[in-house]
């Protein structure tokens, strides 16, 4: 007598015994990647399958490409957790699972009072076959008109409301936190920009000295 072929149906959910956490459509996961030098995979997950025995579960997922990924690769305004939404479809053992992990959109990754290590977000979506990205523009700040790195210090100007980097005005990390108040050099007075414009002379100055002193 033969057995029957195992009929193949549709879950609601999931609890993963090697992790001890249950999955439903919708949640994100890490992945287990090819190889072990590489950091997990990131994905979500958009259908759960598994036989009439409730045995051989496989789930249906959507992959997040990271930056580096990608067809352009990491640039200077991506996040270290920032991820891409592709086009990518897939089918995986459960097996492969190594947790769950959450993937915000980015305006409530910016507002985490901490970014845990499972932690992602997420502003594109991205298009595996061609490298293009939806949307294809963002917002961009500063002088240097780069889009907002969540990982990168910025200070807003009290005149015009804009966002700079503290590098891009000449200050460093620590002098904009110690900042009561800024304005850009757009939104300065005369009397302001002397003083600004004496002061960024004079930490240049000394920065050439302590570079001559260094070299001997």
């Amino acid at each position: 007598m033969t057995k029957g072929k195992a009929i193949r149906r549709t879950l609601d959910s999931h609890t993963i015994k090697h992790i001890n956490k249950t999955i439903h459509p919708g949640d994100c996961v890490l992945m287990k990647p090819s190889e072990s030098s590489k950091p997990s995979y990131v994905a979500r997950v958009e259908k759960i399958e598994g036989d009439n025995r409730g045995g051989n579960v496989r789930l249906h997922v959507r992959w997040y490409y990271r930056p580096e990924e990608s067809i352009g690769g990491r640039r200077q305004f991506h996040g270290s957790k920032e991820v891409f939404l592709s086009d990518h479809y897939d089918t995986q053992s459960v097996d492969t699972v190594e947790g769950k992990c959450i993937v915000h959109n980015f305006k409530s990754y910016t507002k985490l009072d901490a970014v845990g290590n499972d932690d992602f977000f997420c502003r594109f979506e991205y298009n595996s076959i061609t490298g293009a990205f939806n949307p294809d523009r963002v917002a961009v700040y500063c002088k240097c008109e780069m889009p907002y790195n969540p990982d990168d210090l910025m200070v807003q100007c009290e005149g015009c409301s804009d966002w700079y980097h503290p590098t891009c005005m000449d200050m460093t990390a620590e002098e904009a936190k110690r900042l009561d108040e800024f304005n850009c050099h757009n939104c300065l007075t005369e009397d302001q920009k002397k003083l600004h414009d004496s002061h960024v002379s004079t930490r240049s100055a000394d920065m050439k000295v302590d570079t001559k002193r260094r070299r001997r």
